[in-house]
């Protein structure tokens, strides 16, 4: 059975519906803490994230979403997912690259992060990149004196 094209992240997603395409590499570019960026009190660590999507393969893959997962020390999991990738659904030519910035703001003072990109290919065939786990840590005062944080 032919799956409809996929427009977007409006609906659920069923990560059996898409196939990892080897060749579209995910990597996390830098990290970096920011303790000058106001956040809501019950979030109050804020980190930038810079990521660079590789096309390695032999098709266009446009990005048409993605799905974070945020699991902090804790044990709270927040799940992020949507439409597109800051705002753009970039198309990745062969040989081609995207690269942008983001964050998570998170409450404890480590978390886990992961998720995946998913898209077409020219064929409309569906597929998925894995974001590689990275961990957030928040510097302790030692590590980084002018930190008010506890």
């Amino acid at each position: 059975m032919d799956k409809p094209p996929l427009k977007g992240l409006s609906g659920p997603v069923d990560g059996n519906d898409f196939e990892s395409l080897d060749g579209l590499k995910v990597s996390v570019d830098e990290l970096v803490y920011q303790p000058q960026v106001l956040t809501a009190p019950d979030r109050p660590h804020c980190f930038a994230y810079y990521i660079t999507i590789a096309n390695e393969t032999d098709h266009t893959v446009t990005l048409k979403g993605r799905k974070w997962v945020v699991k902090e020390a804790s044990g709270e999991v927040t799940a992020v997912e949507g439409d597109g990738l800051v705002g753009e659904m970039p198309t990745l030519e062969p040989g081609g690259s995207f690269s942008y910035n983001s964050f998570h703001v998170i409450h404890s003072r480590r978390a886990m992060a992961s998720g995946s990109y998913i898209g077409l290919d020219e064929t409309g065939r569906r597929v998925l990149a894995a974001i590689p786990t990275f961990e957030m840590v928040v510097p302790t005062e030692a590590d980084n004196p002018e930190i008010g944080y506890a």
